[in-house]
């Protein structure tokens, strides 16, 4: 009934504070697209009318424009709180990258004086004993290097490989 009294040229619920557009205008006026003007004409969040020649017009307030509008202004408040997330979450980023090389060079550091913290091995002056398997059951304990056995090839079995029984 409202569109069959807008045709006639009666407009209901139009104040006169109100601006006829069309839809070109009022997508410049409110900084949106024509495209977004025609959906809300769809959706029927915009009122408008069409003349005898089927040109689409728009009813928009004296005030409305382009940073004027709730919707714009929201979407900016959003647009700017989001801004600052992704600058608070570069910032941390950074942070967490420097403590990363901090850590790192801690690390580099304490692995270079390793060498320096282990105990010298000293060759001592008494030859060591080698190690008796079953087989060499003839000479059991104390069997001295043999003379193409030199010290250096001969190490020490480390305590858990000796309990384990590898190698």
């Amino acid at each position: 009934m409202a569109r069959a009294l807008a045709e006639r040229g009666i407009y209901v619920g139009v104040s006169e504070k109100m601006n006829r557009v069309t839809v070109a205008e009022a997508a410049a006026r409110l900084g949106v697209k024509e495209q977004a003007i025609r959906k809300r004409i769809q959706r029927g969040t915009l009122t408008h009318d069409k003349d005898d020649d089927g040109r689409v017009y728009v009813y928009l307030d004296m005030e409305d424009r382009a940073t004027g509008t709730d919707a714009d202004a929201s979407i900016n408040t959003l647009l700017q709180s989001l801004q600052d997330q992704v600058v608070h979450l570069r910032q941390e980023a950074e942070d967490w990258k420097e403590e990363a090389r901090r850590k790192d060079t801690i690390i580099m550091s304490l692995t270079q004086r390793i060498p320096e913290l282990e105990a010298p091995r000293e060759a001592s002056s008494e030859p060591r004993e080698a190690p008796v398997s079953d087989s060499e059951g003839a000479d059991m304990g104390t069997t001295a290097f043999s003379e193409t056995q030199k010290p250096s090839e001969h190490r020490k079995r480390s305590w858990w490989r000796e309990f384990f029984g590898l190698e």
